[in-house]
């Protein structure tokens, strides 16, 4: 993957993150308070907005920084984390399928080895 497309992921897993923070918090809201969801929604959009901000950092990085090798596999960590960690809680506090929680530390896992290959890659290419 390279910087163009890192940086039209993040248009749209930024889009995305606005739109659900918006239809949670105006159209959704009765859902997922009946749901007793409303907190874990918003923990699901803030680490969507974070690490969305993130993955616009390494698309910027990738394209003034091209001979970063690896930059890619940090992007993937990020959005993978973004779809599995983010995505499980969405659709746990809209369902209430309490299961989906046993997938969500997958996500903050896929977070995780995103950060840590970006300081291993800070270290290598200094």
């Amino acid at each position: 993957m390279n910087a163009k497309h890192i940086l039209q992921i993040t248009g749209i897993l930024g889009a995305l993150g606005v739109g659900l923070g918006a239809f949670g918090a105006h159209g959704l809201e009765d859902i997922l308070v009946e749901n007793g969801r409303l907190d874990t929604f918003q923990t699901a959009v803030n680490y969507h907005f974070y690490h969305t901000l993130a993955l616009f950092g390494i698309g910027i990085l990738a394209l003034v920084k091209p001979s970063w090798k690896g930059l890619s596999f940090t992007a993937w960590c990020m959005i993978l984390g973004i779809l599995i960690f983010s995505g499980s809680l969405y659709v746990l506090s809209l369902t209430g399928i309490t299961w989906l929680g046993a997938i969500t530390p997958l996500g903050g896992l896929s977070f995780i080895f995103g950060w840590c290959s970006f300081v291993y890659l800070s270290i290598k290419n200094q």
